[in-house]
C-alpha cells in the first residue's frame, strides 16, 4: 500500500505558519503606548506604536478614537497638531491630525503615520489655530507618559 502526500496543502500550511510567526515578531518588537485620559476631551482614547526599522529610524503610528472636532473645544481651535519629545529634550512637530467618521460608523477616528530619525520619548497633541507653527502654543489635549521604544 502506497501513501500519497499532498504537497500543496503542506506548502500552504507552512506559508501560513511563517506569516503568523513574522507578524508575531513584528508586533513583539514594537512599543505600544496609550494616551492618558484627557480633561479636555475625556471620551477620546488612543495609542502610539513605535518601532525601530532596519535603517535605525522610528516608525510611529498614532491611532485615536472619539477625538472631538477642534472647533468644539473651549476656546475653539482650527486643528490638532501632534508633537514628540526626544531623548535630547527637544520638541519636534510630527504633523496635523484630522478626525473623520464613516457612513458605517459614527465613531470619530483619527490616525497619523510618521517616521523620525531621532528617538521619541513622549508624544502629545495640542489644539492650534495655525498649521505652520514650529513650537506648541495651544492647549495640550492628549499626552502619553514618557516611554522608551523597543530597540
Amino acid at each position: 500500500m502506497k501513501t500519497t502526500y499532498h504537497m500543496p496543502a503542506l506548502k500552504n500550511t507552512l506559508s501560513i505558519g511563517i506569516l503568523l510567526f513574522g507578524t508575531f515578531l513584528f508586533s513583539a518588537c514594537a512599543t505600544k503606548i496609550p494616551f492618558a485620559t484627557s480633561e479636555m476631551v475625556p471620551a477620546a482614547e488612543g495609542t502610539v506604536t513605535v518601532k525601530k526599522d532596519n535603517n535605525n529610524n522610528y516608525n510611529m503610528s498614532i491611532n485615536l478614537i472619539r477625538l472631538a472636532d477642534p472647533s468644539r473645544l473651549t476656546p475653539p481651535k482650527n486643528m490638532y497638531i501632534v508633537w514628540m519629545e526626544t531623548e535630547g529634550n527637544t520638541t519636534k512637530k510630527i504633523g496635523q491630525i484630522t478626525t473623520s467618521s464613516s457612513m458605517i460608523s459614527q465613531a470619530l477616528k483619527s490616525s497619523l503615520q510618521a517616521i523620525s530619525a531621532v528617538k521619541p520619548t513622549k508624544v502629545f497633541i495640542t489644539a492650534e489655530d495655525d498649521a505652520n507653527i514650529q513650537y506648541p502654543s495651544g492647549q495640550t489635549v492628549m499626552t502619553t507618559a514618557y516611554f522608551a521604544p523597543a530597540p
